[in-house]
């Protein structure tokens, strides 16, 4: 099944790259319960991808400490990476100490607010999963009629607001986007609309499925909505 044409995606997933970051935890002394052997004993940061929601673990650079919340630039020009040395390896939910998980749910919603072209964009988007069940129907809160409506209001004209869409769903459109992409991080799910499945996920008898919305929303946007972005976070 598809979304606007875009396959949904079973098996192997391409590698998603992230070039800024937000501070989940720092540790300076590292993690002493950490299944990565190297990283018990030196300092050590987690932190998720602002575009793709990657969980992530680096080593920060001497002297440079960092806080939660804070912005960091990962990407491939060293000379940018002024607080992150190297990015060590991708983690998984599980992975994360416990202040990282509390962290997470402050953090991913405030991705979401910043990104609302992005994500103000998949509900304009969003497709049927098969003839009786919707993508939008994978939210939490909100019902089968509620849908009818968001789907009736965007063939008319294509939500440019969180706030345009509030005034029909009656909620936050940032926390409900966001329990789902925790949830979606945590794992267990038949369908993946934004972050890859774990990869243990993808060797069972029944695997999910990943619509990858993200993708095809950033390629929608194209370029200029990256610049526009960047020049909003420098502000």
């Amino acid at each position: 099944m598809s979304h606007k044409g875009r396959p949904a995606k079973r098996g192997r997933i391409s590698k998603r790259y992230e070039e800024y970051a937000y501070v989940l935890d720092y540790l300076p002394r590292g993690n002493p319960v950490d299944r990565h052997l190297r990283h018990r004993g030196k300092p050590l940061v987690q932190l998720v991808g602002e575009d793709y929601f990657v969980l992530l673990e680096a080593t920060p650079r001497h002297g440079q400490p960092v806080s939660t919340g804070e912005r960091v630039y990962i990407g491939p020009i060293t000379e940018m990476r002024l607080k992150i040395f190297r990015v060590e390896t991708e983690i998984e939910y599980n992975d994360l100490t416990m202040n990282a998980k509390q962290a997470l749910p402050i953090v991913v919603e405030d991705i979401v607010r910043r990104r609302e072209t992005v994500f103000i964009e998949f509900f304009n988007i969003a497709g049927p999963i098969n003839i009786r069940f919707h993508v939008l129907e994978l939210l939490p809160n909100i019902g089968r009629k509620t849908i009818l409506k968001i789907l009736e209001r965007r063939e008319k004209k294509p939500f440019t607001s969180f706030e345009e869409l509030k005034s029909i769903i009656h909620a936050d459109p940032a926390k409900i986007l966001t329990e789902r992409i925790i949830d979606e991080l945590k794992g267990g799910q038949r369908y993946y609309l934004f972050v890859p499945p774990p990869s243990s996920e993808l060797t069972q008898p029944v695997r999910p499925i990943f619509y990858d919305y993200l993708a095809a929303i950033y390629e929608k946007l194209g370029k200029s909505f990256a610049e526009r972005e960047e020049s909003k976070n420098k502000a």
